[in-house]
């Protein structure tokens, strides 16, 4: 066993289990802090993928950003026992039902796909590296690359005109 297939497991089975933790945690903050340790394991994926832009933006984003502000959200909403609605045990069972209707639409989905019985190169190849994406980036979608560099701009002068205080 290499030890691409060592740490392919092992944060396979920390991302089920913080995966299993976020849903069964009573706490909502162990919830959401169980969900960063799942971004950080799939960004570990990423890595042995060789996408380091992709791991890189999804700790950035995901791991960062985003769970930051669910973090202050729940801290703000001050959840407590009661607040936490009655528990329908028909809706329990929907919900259980629907899951695992889902599932087993996913697990044929993937059985009947051509791509997954074929093997991916892991740590070769370099599909997911940052220079590739920039040259895709900067030669083919250029125009639409500075469109949107135009529009965050206004973006930014419309937030820093609304945010000033009138004199």
């Amino acid at each position: 066993m290499s030890i691409t297939e060592i740490l392919f497991w092992g944060l396979s089975f920390l991302a089920l289990f913080s995966a299993i933790m976020v849903v069964a945690s009573k706490s909502p903050v162990h919830s959401i802090l169980f969900l960063i340790v799942v971004f950080f394991a799939i960004s570990g994926h990423y890595i042995l993928l060789n996408a380091q832009f992709l791991a890189i933006v999804n700790i950035i984003v995901y791991a960062g950003a985003i769970m930051v502000l669910f973090l202050f959200v729940v801290m703000l909403m001050n959840l407590n026992a009661e607040s936490e609605p009655k528990k329908n045990r028909i809706l329990q069972f929907a919900g259980l039902i629907s899951g695992g209707c889902l599932f087993l639409v996913l697990i044929s989905a993937i059985i009947k796909s051509v791509s997954a019985n074929n093997l991916v190169q892991m740590g070769g190849g370099d599909y997911g590296l940052i220079k590739n994406l920039g040259i895709v980036l900067f030669k083919d979608y250029v125009i639409p690359f500075e469109i949107s560099s135009v529009l965050f701009l206004s973006a930014i002068i419309g937030t820093v005109v609304i945010g000033k205080k009138a004199e």
